[in-house]
């Protein structure tokens, strides 16, 4: 198996760090998952971009994401750091490049860049950001990631848009990677989003079923083709749950009744069994094209399911 993996760090954002009181030791129970994670040989370390607390606002701990990141790129050694994803219009992309440029001088070399249109209407108001329709956030991203590009490339960057303009803009340091910092770019949309992934990306995240995601791939193949981008350079990756215990119906007991419910029929095809189990799906997951899995471990915090995972899939 091929496949690499990567962990969904508890942040806050979907209640995950509710058990904690005390926000130092709330940070520090997330570093930790970042820390073992790293100890253990997981590839990736994932951040979300969200403010406050999902399903419902409420005053429990959400760390912010990009200091977060900076914070976590110095906590670990190994493990490459990355969003998904960044929002694009919570911050200038400008001064995202810019951030992001020195977050991957600090981490020497681990940054993993992604970034979306972004969705969440009430996070959006809640914070005094316009939040424009669907189409308008994505012709917004499609600038931005010219910028970022811009400024991780050119010496003095330029760029003339509708909604965002630079001029002679420098950026230095750049980063480490070369040619650049890889850039994911988030989302499923087929007319929009893949086709930004064939112009602009390194890497995408999609969702959907086994038999969704296949077809995305398809998509973004047919995109790649159009623009005459090599399909095979740009990684693919998509999130997973996973539960792992000795038997299915183990595993299916520590799954919380809301997220299996959210999951539907496609909890026959998450990361929640047995070993054996979760082998299947894993082999049913590379086949349909992705490469690297982001996971979510239930009850991650106690750091047993990152050692067990590892012992089973990782040679």
């Amino acid at each position: 198996m091929s496949l690499l993996f990567g962990v969904s760090l508890p942040q806050g954002w979907i209640m995950d760090l509710a058990s904690i009181k005390d926000p130092v030791e709330a940070y520090e129970a997330m570093t930790r998952v970042a820390q073992t994670a790293d100890e253990l040989g997981f590839t990736s370390a994932w951040l979300v971009d969200h403010f406050h607390t999902a399903p419902q606002p409420s005053q429990e701990v959400t760390f912010e994401c990009w200091t977060t990141t900076a914070a976590l790129a110095r906590d670990t050694k190994r493990i490459r750091i990355g969003q998904k994803v960044t929002c694009n219009g919570y911050r200038n992309p400008a001064l995202l490049a810019k951030m992001a440029s020195t977050v991957d001088v600090l981490s020497h070399g681990r940054l993993n860049f992604g970034i979306g249109a972004g969705w969440y209407e009430h996070e959006y108001r809640a914070y005094g950001y316009d939040y424009p329709a669907a189409p308008e956030r994505l012709r917004m991203l499609r600038e931005a990631v010219q910028i970022i590009h811009a400024m991780w490339t050119q010496e003095e960057a330029t760029f003339e848009g509708k909604y965002y303009q630079i001029k002679g803009a420098i950026n230095q340091p750049k980063g480490v990677q070369t040619p650049h910092i890889p850039l994911l770019i988030g989302g499923s949309g087929e007319k929009v989003t893949l086709k930004l992934v064939a112009q602009y990306g390194d890497a995408c995240n999609v969702d959907g079923s086994i038999d969704e995601i296949k077809h995305k791939f398809e998509v973004l193949q047919g995109h790649c083709a159009t623009v005459g981008r090599d399909y095979a350079s740009i990684r693919r990756t998509a999130i997973a749950m996973c539960a792992i215990a000795e038997t299915d119906e183990q595993a299916l007991a520590q799954m919380p009744p809301a997220i299996l419910d959210r999951l539907g029929e496609r909890v026959n095809e998450a990361l929640i069994g047995s070993p054996a189990t979760i082998r299947k799906r894993l082999k049913a997951l590379e086949e349909a094209g992705i490469q690297e899995l982001i996971i979510n471990f239930a009850n991650v915090l106690a750091l047993e399911p990152l050692r067990i995972f590892a012992h089973e899939f990782f040679a």
